[in-house]
């Protein structure tokens, strides 16, 4: 793997450890996103694989997904394929973990998110900061409000502010604060999930997210369609963007 993307194996392969690895920011670029589609391709195929813990170098997770590739000509191919990214994750059938220190925004936050466990340093900060740029966050939208509840997700989505690790806590986002939550998920995952067997844990998270993969899949399907195919037809969506890229107050004409 490239130094974008670091992958470490531990414990004779029950666990492996996948560090984002372009700090300060940890952009979810098209190629960071690939090479993470790579991995859980790989991992599909790992008899002994039990967890796979996600984290952020350096002292944020990550920013969110690559804004330049969101603009007319990228986002057509990058908005795919991140979406099929999660479908990846769900193909691999194994536990997943995230560890987060400092800001976990948009593309980010959705990855974070989708995990089944997530730890949490007391500096983390969270939020699905889209809106603010004029668009929004296709994954958080249909995946969110199974993790904190509809009314909550509906606030982070449509106001893009940014949460505080305590108010994370409270409303389910996270599962735990830790002061390194890199070890703390790595003593969950050796607790918890490695004394099972491997093939009984596949079949476990299967059976656990089976309904959700097929409303995922399906409520996905439709949100990307309004996000290519309308939203990104506006006025306001691009304006934001080129706002956002140029550093100054976007002026929206609510079109």
């Amino acid at each position: 793997m490239s130094d974008t993307l670091t992958h470490e194996i531990l414990d004779d392969g029950a666990i492996w450890r996948i560090r984002l690895n372009t700090p300060k920011a940890n952009i979810l670029d098209m190629d960071k996103v690939a090479r993470l589609d790579a991995l859980f391709r790989r991992a599909a195929d790992e008899r002994d694989l039990k967890a796979v813990l996600i984290e952020g170098e350096g002292p944020h997770f990550s920013f969110g997904a690559s804004v330049e590739e969101h603009l007319p000509g990228r986002f057509e191919a990058m908005i795919p394929g991140f979406h099929k990214l999660f479908e990846r994750m769900f193909d691999a059938e194994v536990a997943t973990l995230a560890a987060v220190r400092g800001q976990c925004l948009g593309g980010g936050l959705e990855l974070v998110a989708f995990c089944n466990r997530v730890f949490a340093a007391a500096d983390a900060k969270f939020g699905q900061p889209e809106i603010v740029l004029g668009v929004f966050a296709p994954v958080a939208s249909v995946a969110l409000a199974d993790r904190v509840g509809r009314s909550r997700a509906e606030d982070l989505c449509l106001s893009g502010r940014s949460i505080d690790t305590e108010e994370a806590l409270r409303i389910g986002l996270i599962d735990a604060i830790a002061d390194d939550p890199a070890e703390a998920a790595l003593a969950y995952a050796r607790e918890r999930l490695c004394p099972h067997s491997a093939s009984s844990l596949r079949l476990a998270q299967r059976a656990v997210r089976g309904a959700y993969r097929e409303r995922f899949r399906r409520d996905l399907d439709t949100v990307e369609a309004l996000y290519l195919e309308t939203l990104m037809k506006t006025k306001d969506a691009n304006e934001g963007l080129q706002a956002f890229l140029e550093k100054r107050k976007p002026e929206w004409s609510n079109t």
